[in-house]
């Protein structure tokens, strides 16, 4: 399987070579150059373990990793998950299943991808015997599973840009308060959008990106989003015969949870569709129900990992929806460049449909979900319990542990939850770095501390 870039200007890599690179060198996103068929595989995928599902998913995708070394990897990324299946799939009403995808180390989602990543480039760092440095930008979620996955590794140190006082206090810890030597939080003046730009500048510096063998680690990287069809795939996988039609509900901010289960669609899998969960950021609502693409001012809110307005991973979905035309997409995104605004026309609204939340709504709904089902979402999986209608089949992706959000569900339900993780961080000192979001500030950060 080879990569291509989304905006045409740079030659097709390999699967070790593109998540390596995580942003193409023209600056567009790598892109697999062809999706697989699973239709026909799909039968056979019933009842096998997460850990061999997704190993089984991911060798159409890394044809250069040695298949008995990719299964050890994929093995090793998820031994330190909390439950044994991984990704619990729960039955909370006849119509209505929960996806539990926050049982690894950092209690996110993202540990889904972050973990897988951080073997793989701990790999790369054995093969190579060359240190790395790894750059990201979080939003809340990302870095602390990032720092979780690459923290106290030989060879590799980790650089996490966060919007400082835009992200939960135990968000922060997870950042901060690792105590590790290769782990470095930087809490930049703005929003995440503004420190995804200034990520996004640095990796595009070719010079500065090559000398100190700069990695991402955000879900520009395709590593990221390849492992995140998984889940879906095993989700669909455990529906009943008379509910495989069922709608999957998700969370998304950056466009990057959703389109690894569009991707897994467009490879074969018949899921009916999805439906795009935000919160009062709605850029992504405003998208699928007008066509509009349109960056607006960030708010802060009570689900602040999707306080985003720029969807980084949208240029991976516009290169499929345009026939992967590489210049129409260079097009499309030089306009929204200038314009921070793009129509478009005939927009296939067929297997999205979009919700929003504002956060006068959150409270209400963690409080009704939790007398309705005596179950307990985090702020961002409430957002997809809006409007949900439980005599339709539905998939909810509970995308966080609500410990993380401590006083939120203190507010809705009475209830402070925790979790040990959470709070062995309490008592630890935090170390953080304040600088501010401009790509010459962070350049001059990372120099003297790259490996």
């Amino acid at each position: 399987m080879r990569y291509v870039s989304t905006r045409g200007g740079t030659p097709p890599l390999g699967f070790c070579e593109a998540v390596a690179a995580g942003l193409a060198p023209d600056g567009g996103l790598l892109v697999p150059e062809n999706l697989p068929d699973f239709g026909p595989e799909l039968a056979g995928m019933r009842g096998l373990s997460y850990p061999h599902l997704c190993h089984r998913f991911l060798r159409r995708f890394a044809t250069d990793i040695p298949q008995a070394e990719l299964l050890t990897l994929v093995e090793r990324s998820y031994a330190r998950f909390d439950r044994p299946e991984v990704v619990p799939f729960l039955q909370l009403a006849p119509e209505l299943h929960v996806l539990e995808l926050f049982h690894g180390p950092s209690l996110s989602f993202k540990d889904i991808a972050l973990q897988l990543l951080g073997n793989l480039y701990a790999r790369q760092c054995a093969l190579t015997g060359a240190p790395i440095n790894v750059l990201g930008a979080t939003s809340g979620d990302t870095g602390a599973a990032a720092i979780h996955g690459l923290m106290g590794r030989p060879g590799v140190a980790i650089f996490i840009l966060y919007p400082d006082g835009l992200v939960s206090p135990l968000q922060e810890r997870q950042m901060a308060c690792t105590g590790a030597d290769n782990v470095y939080a930087i809490a930049v003046d703005g929003s995440f959008d503004a420190a995804q730009a200034v990520l996004k500048e640095i990796l595009g510096d070719g010079a500065f990106r090559a000398r100190h063998r700069l990695a991402a680690v955000n879900s520009i990287n395709i590593a990221r989003v390849l492992a995140q069809s998984v889940y879906y795939l095993y989700a669909w996988l455990r529906l009943p015969p008379a509910q495989q039609q069922a709608e999957f509900v998700v969370p998304t901010g950056n466009f990057g949870n959703v389109l690894a289960g569009w991707m897994l669609q467009k490879m074969g899998v018949p899921i009916r569709g999805f439906r795009v969960a935000t919160n009062q950021n709605d850029i992504l609502h405003r998208l699928f129900t007008g066509g509009e693409y349109r960056v607006g001012e960030v708010r802060p809110s009570l689900a602040p990992s999707m306080d985003i307005q720029v969807a980084s991973n949208f240029e991976r979905f516009l290169y499929y929806s345009l026939g992967r035309d590489t210049q129409r997409v260079c097009s499309v995104m030089a306009s929204i460049a200038r314009d921070g605004a793009y129509r478009f026309e005939n927009f296939d609204r067929d297997t999205f449909t979009s919700s929003s939340c504002a956060d006068r709504e959150i409270l209400g709904i963690i409080r009704q979900v939790h007398r309705a089902y005596d179950y307990v979402v985090d702020p961002h999986t409430a957002c997809a319990f809006s409007g949900i209608d439980p005599s339709r089949p539905a998939v909810v992706l509970a995308t966080a542990n609500p410990a993380k959000f401590p006083d939120t569900i203190r507010d809705a339900i009475g209830v402070e939850p925790r979790h040990p993780s959470l709070e062995a961080l309490k008592g630890r000192p935090v170390r953080r770095h304040k600088i501010v979001a401009d790509a010459a500030a962070i350049r001059a950060f990372i120099e003297p501390r790259a490996v």
